[in-house]
């Protein structure tokens, strides 16, 4: 006869039997959510690309999983730090050469379960975005960088941010975007761009005479008249017979933080009766036949250089960048429309001397620009004109008047 207690004792051992059998399955349940984690696959950034000039870069790092990504800034060389988790990284070698703003790429494991990879770049830069993306038609992620060339102030200032929040920047985080530059109390900078240089000799004038040094010398006159002033800092592009791919010319007034970009050029036409100095801004549709013509010229100069012109510039879908491009195209029309005004007291001016068109070496987004033809070679007169101590210090002095009163109207405004 079973006695009581000994059926209470089954009970008992019944209930924690199935306790034991249910943590187990709960257990394994458990094991089997974790495992997928456990078992993710090691990060391997697996495909670098860059596109882009000397004045905006974009770089696409290819992952095969989310990666967990910090960034910052160093100076001494100006440098873009990403940090990551320990990385495999497989990339081709010949997608990391130096191009545009980047002038190198490193990247490896640093030993602590850590990965780096550093964009160094050619002078100061801003970093417009970095940001982690889903591929869309194929597995993994991407993280996509855009960087654009700017000052030495705006490079520093992102440092002091850097330093005064975290000292390093997740990837939502953004610099200040193009154009919110600070520039109170700053002098009016000029740069002064000599067309042309090096290999590329430009128009040929009669008697011989090579556009890229007429002017250089002219600049030369130019900066002298402007810093004797004491009102301006003032840079020229090149100050020796050296070449200078069109996007240097632009990055280098974007890192000088310039306030007015003046291009120096001398054109030539196979109407040598044409003559007369003109004045140009951008503009992607030319305001006429000669402008266009002219346009294809002066960006024909990369290609001379045996240099690959593309339109590799990422576009930036950015309503501000858009707004302060605007700005920027008002301000270099109205100093082109004070330029012009002042040049035709002193010198000869082309029939509508202040014209458009799509030079590539107007494109700063955030600096009025213009470019100056002073004349024609092609042109006995013009060419005469051009090589005239006289003539040049009238043109000189006209160029003067504008940038003072451009530059007064300028620094009244920002206060």
């Amino acid at each position: 006869m079973q006695r009581p207690q000994d059926h209470g004792w089954r009970v008992l051992h019944r209930a924690l039997a199935g306790l034991v059998v249910l943590a187990a399955l709960m257990l394994a349940q458990a094991g089997a959510i974790a495992a997928p984690d456990a078992e993710s696959p090691p990060l391997r950034a697996h495909a670098y690309r860059m596109a882009g000039d000397a004045v905006r870069m974009r770089v696409v790092v290819e992952f095969n999983r989310e990666p967990d990504v910090k960034w910052f800034l160093l100076r001494g060389p100006h440098r873009l730090v990403v940090d990551l988790p320990e990385t495999s990284f497989g990339f081709e070698p010949d997608t990391l050469d130096p191009r545009g703003l980047v002038t190198g790429v490193r990247y490896g494991n640093l030993g602590t379960g850590s990965s780096r990879l550093i964009i160094s770049g050619k002078g100061p830069f801003t970093v417009e975005n970095l940001s982690l993306l889903e591929n869309e038609n194929s597995p993994g992620h991407r993280m996509v960088i855009d960087i654009i060339a700017d000052s030495e102030a705006a490079f520093e200032r992102a440092l002091a941010d850097q330093a005064a929040t975290t000292a390093s920047t997740v990837t939502t985080a953004k610099s200040d975007r193009v154009g919110t530059r600070e520039r109170t109390g700053k002098p009016f900078t000029i740069v002064i761009d000599p067309g042309h240089g090096g290999i590329d000799g430009g128009a040929k004038g009669l008697g011989g005479i090579a556009e890229k040094d007429l002017t250089l010398s002219f600049s030369r006159d130019l900066l002298d008249r402007l810093k004797a002033t004491g009102r301006f800092n003032v840079f020229m592009t090149r100050d020796d017979d050296v070449f200078l791919r069109l996007d240097e010319r632009v990055r280098i007034a974007r890192q000088h933080d310039a306030d007015l970009f003046v291009s120096i050029h001398a054109d030539t036409i196979n109407l040598p009766s044409i003559r007369g100095a003109s004045v140009y801004t951008i503009s992607e549709k030319a305001s006429d036949e000669v402008a266009r013509a002219a346009a294809e010229r002066e960006n024909r100069s990369d290609s001379v250089a045996g240099i690959e012109i593309t339109d590799e510039n990422p576009q930036v879908a950015d309503i501000l960048f858009d707004l302060i491009r605007r700005e920027t195209h008002g301000f270099s029309v109205k100093f082109a429309r004070s330029l012009v005004e002042q040049l035709g007291k002193s010198i000869e001016l082309i029939n509508n001397p202040q014209r458009a068109a799509g030079f590539r070496v107007l494109r700063a987004p955030d600096v009025p620009s213009v470019l100056v033809e002073l004349g024609y070679l092609s042109n006995a007169s013009d060419a005469a004109r051009l090589q005239d101590p006289v003539w040049r210090d009238k043109a000189v002095s006209s160029m003067l008047e504008a940038i003072e009163e451009f530059a007064t109207i300028r620094v009244g405004a920002r206060g």
